[in-house]
Parts: structure tokens; sequence; C-alpha cells
């Protein structure tokens, strides 16, 4: 009995601190991408956007790097220092390393406010169609970061709401974001998601397309950053009238030597035609899973494209033609589910609904 009655008063003890604690700190919102981690600070808007990458020695476990600095570092470190990426197609694949990168995002913004210690409430995107304990590792994560509470809200609907769609109304609104591991596909309707499909192919497989078809056509080994700047520079889903090339360095497989080639627009696009069909062919799948009278809302509104994936050239025209709906990007794609996640901050009590219910609720105190 007297455990048990020590026990509630630390409870109550520990809200209060936290509930105390939390008027001086800053509500946050976070896209925890697999390629970028954006932020959003409630009344300033984005204020961060750094790759999701984080530098750790080996030897020692200590992170030297986080963010920019660690991408810098990608592909050019000693071998006992390595530059990993803590989240893979888009979940927790090391828990300890993204609580230290998440710790270093939520102190960065609070570095020279007079905060000691933060205890922000925190808004996370997360695929649609995460497990149960992949929701859990994002919920604790975040609070042994330092959040005071923790919600989590999938990212088509996140970028929904950044788009500023009706997400609550009766109608249907259809959302494609292609995100660097994921893309998520979504119908949403009266504040939830009536389809959804998720994909492991994203920006990231893109990057693997294009090295697989140097490798397979110029016996040429080239590195995921190489094939990232190929993809953002000359990257193209359908015929593109101006001709466009890039010089493109790696290792000879054959010589073992160094080699330059020359990619066109053309190359490029037949070297990401495989991921771009799977991603259309299942937004069409989609599409035949959604009830009619959704479907005749879409064909009036459209598609919107999200996402950095949805920056290809052409990308938009050729998922028009291939459903035969209308189809527009929204402004600014990259920062679409950050901007949601704000948004909800903004006005967290009307906008609850949309949040992920969850075994955990959608907290944790």
């Amino acid at each position: 009995m007297f455990i048990k009655k020590n026990q509630k008063i630390r409870r109550i003890f520990n809200g209060i601190t936290r509930n105390f604690l939390g008027k001086f700190s800053k509500d946050i919102g976070i896209d925890l991408g697999t390629a970028n981690t954006l932020v959003y600070v409630k009344g300033s808007g984005i204020v961060i956007n750094e790759p999701s990458v984080v530098a750790v020695n080996k030897k020692t476990g200590q992170i030297l790097a986080i963010g920019k600095e660690a991408k810098r570092m990608v592909g050019k470190t000693p071998s006992h220092i390595v530059a990993t990426r803590p989240l893979v197609d888009g979940v927790v694949s090391d828990f300890e390393i993204t609580e230290q990168m998440l710790k270093y995002f939520i102190e960065k913004i609070h570095r020279g406010s007079f905060t000691l210690f933060p205890m922000s409430r925190v808004v996370v995107g997360i695929p649609s169609d995460v497990t149960e304990v992949e929701k859990r590792a994002v919920i604790e994560a975040t609070i042994n970061a330092g959040a005071r509470e923790a919600y989590l809200i999938e990212e088509p609907m996140a970028a929904a709401i950044g788009a500023r769609l009706p997400v609550q109304d009766a109608a249907g609104n259809m959302i494609v974001d292609i995100g660097g591991g994921t893309t998520d596909i979504a119908v949403i309707s009266l504040g939830g998601i009536v389809v959804s499909r998720n994909l492991r192919i994203a920006g990231d497989e893109m990057n693997e397309d294009i090295v697989r078809y140097c490798r397979d056509e110029f016996n040429l080994l080239i590195g995921e950053k190489t094939a990232e700047d190929v993809k953002i520079a000359i990257g193209n889903a359908c015929y593109q009238e101006k001709k466009m090339k890039i010089s493109v360095r790696g290792r000879d497989l054959v010589s073992g030597l160094p080699k330059e080639v020359f990619l066109d627009n053309d190359q490029v696009r037949e070297a990401l035609s495989r991921s771009i069909r799977i991603i259309i062919n299942n937004i069409k799948t989609a599409i035949e899973e959604t009830p009619p009278e959704l479907v005749s809302d879409i064909m009036q509104k459209g598609i919107i494209l999200a996402g950095g994936g949805s920056l290809i050239r052409g990308l938009d025209k050729l998922v028009a033609s291939q459903t035969e709906m209308p189809v527009r990007m929204m402004e600014d794609p990259l920062t679409a589910v950050v901007r949601g996640t704000g948004i909800v901050l903004e006005d967290i009590e009307s906008l609850r609904e949309v949040l992920v219910d969850n075994q955990y609720g959608g907290r944790i105190r």
C-alpha cells in the first residue's frame, strides 16, 4: 500500500513538473524521414532540414556528427567510422542512434533559449503501415530524446493537411507521397485513411536503379551520392524534348581504374522506369479499391503528388496519362509532411482525430 501510494505521488509530481517545464518549451513537428529530417517549431515555421545521417566511431561508440556534417562523410570515412542512417524504409532500425539524433535536433531548437530541460510536445510523421512495435519505438525514442508528449500521424495524412486538403470533409482526397525510403499512397475522407498502399520503392530505390544501370551498361561502379546527383540533375519519367547530359565518374569494374561516362536523360529514364512503373501500378490498384463515390471526388480534385520523389521531371504527366485523372504537384512537395505536422500542432484539439490511434494512445507520460 505504501509503495503504491509513493508511486502515485511520484507520477503526479512528474506530471506537474513536465507540464511546468512544458510552458517554457517549444512544440515541435517532425518529419522523421529516411533521407531527411525536417523540424517545424510552433510559431516559427520550419527551422531544421537536415539529412537523417549519423556518423559513429565504432571503436568508442561516440557519435561524431549528425545531419549535414555527417552526410559529407558518407563514402569517405576510415574503417572505424561509419556514417549510417538510423531509419530504413521510414522506420527505426537503430533505436539508440535515432534517439540521439532526435535529442540533437530538439536541443538545437532550444539552444539559446532559457530552457535548461526541454519538455516539448512533439508530433512525428510515420509511414502508413508501420507495426505497433515500430510505432512504440518512435514514441519511446521521442520521449527519451526529451519530449513531454509524443503524438504520431501517418505521413500521407500529414502531407494532405500540409497541402491544405479538406481531410475532415465527407469527400475523397488522394495523395501520393514519394519520400526517400517509402512511397505512401492514400485516399482520405472524414479524417481517416480509406485506402492505403505503402511501398518500399521510393527515392533510395531510384538511386539504386541508377547504380545498377551504370554497372550493367558501362561496367562502372558509382556511389549512392553520385547516383542521387544524377537523379536530381536529369531524372525524368517521360520523354523530354530538351536533351541533357551529365558526367558520371566511378571505378571501372574490369580494369579497377577510374572511369568517366556521360549519361543522357533517355538513359536515366530507362534506369528509373522499373521503380516508376511499380509506383504507378500501385496508384492504379489503390484507385480500383476506392469506393466509387470517392473516385468521383478524386476525378474532380485530382491526385496530389508530394515528397521529394515527385520532383522527377514528367512524373505528373505520366501518372495522369496512366490513370486518366488530373494530377498536380503540391507547392513545395519536400516539406509537405512537416508542414502538415505544424498545422496539427497549431490546432491539435480540433485535429486530434487525424492522429494515429494505437494501443499506447497518442502520448506517453
